[in-house]
């Protein structure tokens, strides 16, 4: 397959899986059905840019253009919103490899990086520009234009924390014991149960599920971590747009959802990239150590030789 041809479908994949993941976002909006507190399409965009290189950012403008046409939006604003849509995971993307980031997540400058420049910075762009355009399309009036913004930027923002490390990791070959997959398994099950349990119970037994996340962190790194981390996130938002967590309250739903799944994002993000670099350090000193031996050994072998050479006399 020559490059064009695959650059063209990585584009078409790309448009598609932004309009797809649009629309189940938007089954979960909180303000007039079109913002949404956790949006996938930011977290596939970022990813889809780290793997693949700029060149495939028709993809996304053509995935977010036919996702805001379906919207209840004048043509200016569709524009505006889509324009918005595609500047923002291109910021990121330039920052994130202007400052160095290596998809592998496998440092802490990796994980603040994509905290701090992906997610919260960059999608400012996306949350100012679209909430302009539905305040002058007239979908919003004034006093709700720092709760869109708030919404708008909390949602880019936890695409990215939540969805970019999952699709960074998925490609990467995991060999592990059927144990370890067992483990695995078994964690990802619990979580998803407790997920869905401690989500619908207010807001007394929401710290139950950061011991599932600090266990796939610490024991799978963000093969797992992030999986757990998406799994909680995902039944954290359903469960506001449920009305679970704050009474209907937007303002206090979103504090309370943004907060909730911030901590989950960071804890399983940093705590990963952490271990991932401890490992890395005590792999490094043991390939020093091995070195070492290998090179005593064979000093000490040497040292033989000649004391056996000057023993020895010559026949």
């Amino acid at each position: 397959m020559n490059a064009g041809l695959r650059t063209t479908l990585t584009v078409l994949a790309v448009a598609v899986a932004y309009y797809a993941t649009a629309k189940v976002g938007l089954v979960l909006a909180l303000v007039k059905g079109q913002v949404t507190p956790l949006w996938l399409p930011t977290g596939i965009s970022v990813a889809a840019l780290l793997m693949s290189g700029g060149k495939i950012w028709p993809g996304i403008a053509l995935g977010a253009l036919t996702a805001n046409i379906a919207l209840d939006s004048g043509p200016w604003a569709v524009v505006v919103i889509t324009i918005g849509n595609t500047a923002a995971p291109l910021a990121a993307w330039y920052l994130l490899t202007r400052f160095g980031f290596r998809p592998q997540l496998d440092r802490l400058k990796d994980a603040l990086l994509l905290v701090f420049a992906g997610a919260l910075g960059a999608m400012l762009i996306s949350a100012l520009i679209g909430s302009a355009a539905l305040k002058i399309d007239g979908g919003i009036p004034w006093h709700e234009m720092p709760a869109v913004v708030a919404v708008w930027w909390t949602g880019d923002a936890m695409g990215v924390l939540v969805f970019t490390p999952l699709l960074l990791t998925l490609p990467r070959q995991w060999h592990a014991s059927p144990l370890r997959l067992a483990e695995a398994c078994a964690l990802l099950i619990v979580t998803a149960v407790l997920a869905a349990f401690v989500t619908t119970s207010q807001l007394r037994l929401l710290f139950l599920v950061f011991p599932m996340l600090i266990w796939a962190a610490l024991r799978f790194q963000h093969a797992i971590a992030a999986p757990c981390a998406a799994i909680i996130s995902v039944a954290a938002v359903m469960s506001g747009a449920g009305g679970h967590l704050a009474n209907n309250d937007l303002l206090a739903t979103m504090i309370v959802l943004q907060a909730f799944n911030g901590s989950v994002a960071l804890t399983g993000l940093i705590l990963s990239a952490i271990t991932s670099e401890r490992n890395q350090a005590r792999e490094a000193i043991e390939r020093a150590c091995e070195q070492l031996a290998e090179t005593v050994a064979r000093y000490q072998e040497e040292g033989v030789r000649k004391r056996l050479g000057k023993v020895v006399p010559p026949g």
